[in-house]
C-alpha cells in the first residue's frame, strides 16, 4: 500500500496535478484554486497570485456560477476585459485595458493546454471539458511573444488523473436550445490515464429577419469531441497528447438598421448637400435578402513532453492546427439585392517550443526558451455585385465622375450605362506567416532582503509574412454617351477590365523586455511593480482588394472612353473632351500602400499588490497601470461598403485601475467583487483627405477609444444550504452575479455608443451525490442594450444582446 501511495504522489507530481473533488461538499470558500488543482506550465515557475501580474484565475465552479461555456462569457467577470458578443464563430474581438482587435491580428493570446491557438478565428470553441481559466492582463510579450500585448487566456482541460469516471450533462432552455456531452476519465494503469468525450449543441435563434418571413437568423448546431492521454514513462518524464475537433454551422450577423449615420450626414453637408433618411420603415429591424451563415471545421492536437532532471525542467511543447471554414455575408445588410460575398479559409499551423526552466523553490528562477510557428492560409473571398448592385455601385458611381464636370456652354453632358447583369470581383490570397523567437527572463528571490525579488527578461521576435493575390474581376460591359444637342454615342460594348496579380512580403524584428520588482512579506501577500512592451504584428487587409478593383473598374472605364477613336475626331469639340475625362481619370491603386498596416507598439507601465486577510477568508487583487500604444491598430469597414480593414490610427493613451475581492462571509456565504476602470483615448491621430481642392481634417486627438468600456463590474454570491440526512438533496446552491460594463464608444467621432448596462444571472443547484440538477436564468432582467455597432455605406447598423433566457441543466457522474 505504501508503495502504491508513493506511485500516486509521483503520479500527481510528474501531472501537475492534485485530486480535487469535482463537486465541493462545502460552498465556495476562498480557496487558492491554483494548490486545490496545480496545473503544469512549462514557463512560470511559480503560482500566478506569486507573480507580479495582474491575473484572474476561474475555476469550475466559478464558470458554471458565471454561466460560462465559451470565451465569449468572460466580459465583466475578468476587470477590464470586454468580449462584445456578436457576428458568428469567425470573430472574436478581445479587449483588455483598451488594447483588441475586432479583425485580422489578435491583440490577446489564447492557449489551450499549453498549445498556441494563433488564428482567433478559433477563439471561440466549446468549454465542456475546461478545468480552468486563467487571464493575465497586460503584455506578456516577454514569454508568450507576439499578439499578447493586451494579455493572455490559458485554458486548462481536466487531466484524467485527477478525474475518474464518466461525466454526462444535458440541458435545454428557452428559445428552443439544448445540449448534451458525455466524457469517460479512465486510469488505466498508474503510467497511463486518459480522457474522451463529445457534445452536440443546439440554438434555436433569438433573432428574426423581417425581410425573409421572420425566419430565425441565428441558429445554429455544433458537435466535436476531445481525447487526452497523459503517459508517465519514468517518475520524471510526462507524455501529454490532446486532439480534439469541434464542427459548426451557423446563422450570424443579425444586425438591426439603426438610420443615416450622423457622420454621413456631416460629411454630405460639408459638400453643401442633404443626405434624406430612404428606409426608415426598416430602422429597428432586421432585413437582408440573402441569408447570412458561418461554417467552420477545427482539429486541434498536441504534443506536450516534460521531463525533469536534477537541476532543470525541460519541456517541448508542438502543436498542429487545421481550419476549414466558409463565410457568406448578405454584405449590404439590406432587403436590397445589391452584393454579398463568400469568404472561404484554409489554415494549416505547426508550432514548437522548447523551454527550459529552474526547478520550483530555488533563489534563482530563470525559464529560457526557443518558439517558431509556421502558418498556410488559403483565402478566397469573391464579391457578387448583382443587377442594382451593378446599378447603384458600379454605374452610378462612375457617372458621378461626369456629373461633376461644372456645366457650361459648350460643355456636353455624358454617362455611361453598364450591361453586365452581375459583376464579380474575385479574390485568391495565399498570407504564410512565419514567426521565430528566442526568450529568457530571470527572478532573483531575497535580493538584499528577505521577501524582495527582482525580475527581468527579454525577448527576440522574428516574423516574416507574405501575401500572394490573385484578385480578378468580370470585364465591365458598358455603353458611352455623350449629349450636347443630338446625343453622340461614342461607342457601344466597351470592354473594362480590373485584375490585380502579384506577391507582398515584409518582415519584422522585435525586441520585448519586461522589468519587475516585487516584495512579499508572507505567503501570498505582495505589491509588484512591472515595466513591460508589447507588440502586436502588422499584416494585410485582404479585403481590401474588391475597393480596389472597383477603383481599377472607374479607372479601366476612363481609359477604354479615352481610347475610342470617335472622342479625338469630334471637329469641334474632340481636344476638350479629351482634356475634361483625362482629368476625371483616378490614381492607379497603389496595392502596397492600400493592403497593408503596421504593426502596434506599446509600453505598459503598472503597480498591483495581491493580498490574502483574516486567515484566508479574503483575497483582495488590485492594480493600477498606464499604457502607452503607437500605430494602434483599428477596424473599420471601407468607406465604399467592400469589406473590414484595419487601419494604424497613430498614438493612444490608457490608463486605469482593478480591484478583485473573495470573501468567505460565513461558511454557507460566499461574495465576490471585482471592478476595472479604463480611460483610453486618442493622443495623436488626425486625418486628412482631399475634396477636390479643398483639404478636410478630422482631429480625433481626445476621443475615446472604441468598443473599449469606462468601467467593468461583477458583483456575485452563493448561498449553499447543507441538507439534513433525511432530506431528498445533500446540498441546495443559490448562486447570482451581476455583469455590467460601459460606456462604449462604438465609432472614433464618439458620436454612438452604449452607456452603461448590467445583467443579472442567477443559478440554483440541487445537488444528491454525483448528481445535479440546476436552474438557471440569463440576462434576468431583461435588460435591452447594444453588443456591437458599426456603420457601412453611411447606414448604422447595431446588434442587440440577448433577451432573458431560462434553462435546466442535469448532470451525473458515475
Amino acid at each position: 500500500m505504501k508503495t502504491k501511495n508513493m506511485m500516486f504522489a509521483l503520479t500527481l507530481l510528474a501531472t501537475g496535478t492534485a485530486w480535487a473533488e469535482d463537486f465541493p461538499k462545502d460552498s465556495l470558500k476562498v480557496v487558492d484554486i491554483e494548490e486545490v488543482v496545480v496545473i503544469a506550465t512549462p514557463k512560470e515557475n511559480r503560482k500566478l497570485r506569486d507573480l507580479p501580474v495582474a491575473a484572474t484565475v476561474l475555476s469550475q465552479e466559478n464558470m458554471r456560477a458565471n454561466q460560462v461555456n465559451s470565451v465569449k462569457n468572460l466580459t465583466g467577470i475578468v476587470p477590464n476585459l470586454f468580449i462584445p458578443d456578436y457576428g458568428s464563430k469567425l470573430t472574436t474581438s478581445i479587449y483588455i485595458r483598451g488594447i483588441g482587435s475586432r479583425i485580422n491580428t489578435p491583440s490577446v493570446g489564447l492557449y489551450v493546454d499549453n498549445i498556441p491557438y494563433i488564428d482567433k478565428s478559433a477563439f471561440d470553441f466549446n468549454y465542456c471539458d475546461i478545468e480552468r481559466i486563467d487571464v493575465l492582463r497586460g503584455p506578456q510579450g516577454t514569454l508568450y511573444g507576439r499578439n499578447t500585448m493586451g494579455g493572455l487566456i490559458k485554458v486548462h482541460t481536466k487531466s484524467p488523473f485527477t478525474y475518474q469516471g464518466t461525466d454526462i450533462r444535458m440541458g435545454a432552455a428557452t428559445y428552443n436550445n439544448y445540449n448534451v456531452s458525455l466524457t469517460h476519465y479512465h486510469q488505466i494503469s498508474d503510467r497511463f490515464a486518459f480522457s474522451t468525450g463529445g457534445f452536440y449543441e443546439h440554438t434555436g435563434g433569438f433573432f428574426e429577419n423581417s425581410a425573409r418571413n421572420n425566419e430565425k437568423v441565428d441558429k445554429s448546431n455544433a458537435g466535436g469531441g476531445r481525447f487526452r492521454g497523459i503517459y508517465l514513462p519514468t517518475s520524471n518524464l510526462k507524455i501529454d497528447m490532446a486532439l480534439s475537433y469541434e464542427y459548426s454551422d451557423q446563422g450570424g450577423y443579425p444586425y438591426y438598421y439603426t438610420g443615416i449615420t450622423q457622420n454621413a450626414i456631416d460629411k454630405a453637408k460639408e459638400k453643401g448637400k442633404e443626405l434624406t433618411e430612404d428606409r426608415a420603415d426598416y430602422i429597428g429591424k432586421i432585413s437582408y435578402n440573402d441569408r447570412s451563415s458561418y461554417r467552420r471545421g477545427l482539429l486541434n492536437t498536441g504534443v506536450n513532453i516534460e521531463y525533469q532532471a536534477q537541476n532543470f525542467i525541460l519541456s517541448a511543447v508542438t502543436g498542429y492546427q487545421n481550419l476549414n471554414d466558409r463565410m457568406f455575408l448578405d454584405q449590404d445588410f439590406t432587403e436590397r439585392d445589391i452584393f454579398n460575398i463568400e469568404q472561404k479559409q484554409r489554415a494549416n499551423t505547426i508550432s514548437e517550443e522548447i523551454i527550459f526552466k529552474a526547478k520550483p523553490g530555488r533563489r534563482w528562477q530563470w525559464a529560457t526558451g526557443a518558439f517558431g510557428f509556421y502558418q498556410w492560409l488559403h483565402t478566397t473571398g469573391p464579391v457578387l455585385f448583382k443587377e442594382e448592385g451593378v446599378k447603384t455601385m458600379i454605374e452610378d458611381n462612375a457617372n458621378t465622375a461626369f456629373s461633376e464636370i461644372p456645366a457650361a456652354p459648350g460643355v456636353p453632358t455624358m454617362g455611361m450605362t453598364v450591361n453586365n447583369p452581375t459583376l464579380s470581383v474575385g479574390g485568391t490570397f495565399d498570407t504564410p506567416t512565419l514567426s521565430a523567437a528566442l526568450y529568457h527572463q530571470s527572478t532573483f528571490n531575497d535580493l538584499f532582503i528577505e521577501g524582495l525579488s527582482f525580475t527581468a527578461g527579454l525577448r527576440l521576435d522574428y516574423e516574416k509574412m507574405s501575401m500572394k493575390y490573385n484578385s480578378v474581376s468580370t470585364p465591365v460591359d458598358f455603353d458611352f454617351n455623350m449629349k450636347m444637342g443630338p446625343m453622340m454615342s461614342l461607342s457601344d460594348n466597351m470592354q473594362a477590365p480590373a485584375s490585380f496579380i502579384g506577391k507582398l512580403s515584409t518582415d519584422y524584428v522585435q525586441l520585448l523586455p519586461k522589468f519587475a520588482i516585487q516584495y512579499e512579506w508572507n505567503k501570498s501577500n505582495n505589491v509588484y511593480a512591472t515595466v513591460s512592451r508589447g507588440y502586436r504584428s502588422g499584416g494585410y487587409n485582404i479585403q481590401m482588394f474588391s475597393d480596389l478593383s472597383q477603383t481599377e473598374m472607374s479607372r479601366s472605364m476612363m481609359n477604354a472612353i479615352m481610347a475610342s477613336p470617335n472622342l479625338g475626331q469630334h471637329p469641334t469639340y474632340g481636344a476638350i473632351f479629351e482634356r475634361m475625362l483625362a482629368s476625371r481619370i483616378p490614381e492607379e491603386p497603389n496595392v502596397k500602400t492600400s493592403t497593408t498596416y503596421k504593426p502596434e507598439y506599446s509600453w505598459n507601465y503598472e503597480a498591483g499588490s495581491h493580498l490574502t486577510l483574516w486567515e484566508g477568508k479574503l483575497w483582495a487583487d488590485l492594480a493600477v497601470f498606464y499604457m502607452d500604444t503607437r500605430d494602434q491598430q483599428l477596424s473599420q469597414f471601407a468607406e465604399s461598403g467592400l469589406g473590414r480593414i484595419t487601419i494604424n490610427a497613430g498614438k493612444s493613451r490608457s490608463y486605469g485601475a482593478e480591484a478583485a475581492l473573495r470573501a468567505s462571509v460565513t461558511k454557507e456565504l460566499s461574495l465576490n467583487a471585482s471592478y476595472g476602470y479604463t480611460y483610453a483615448t486618442f493622443t495623436d491621430y488626425v486625418l486628412t483627405e482631399k475634396k477636390g481642392d479643398n483639404i478636410i481634417e478630422r482631429n480625433y486627438n481626445g476621443q475615446y477609444v472604441p468598443f473599449v468600456p469606462k468601467h467593468t463590474l461583477n458583483i456575485g454570491g452563493e448561498y449553499a444550504i447543507t441538507c439534513s440526512p433525511r432530506s431528498i438533496f445533500d446540498r441546495v446552491v443559490f448562486q447570482a452575479n451581476y455583469n455590467a460594463a460601459g460606456r462604449i464608444y462604438w465609432t472614433e467621432q464618439n458620436d454612438v455608443s452604449q452607456s452603461f448596462y448590467g445583467t443579472l444571472n442567477w443559478r440554483t443547484n440541487l445537488e444528491i451525490g454525483d448528481a445535479m440538477i440546476s436552474f438557471w436564468a440569463r440576462n434576468f432582467l431583461n435588460k435591452d442594450y447594444a453588443a456591437f455597432y458599426f456603420e457601412t455605406m453611411n447606414k448604422g447598423f447595431m446588434q442587440k444582446g440577448r433577451p432573458v433566457q431560462f434553462g435546466i441543466d442535469l448532470r451525473c457522474r458515475f
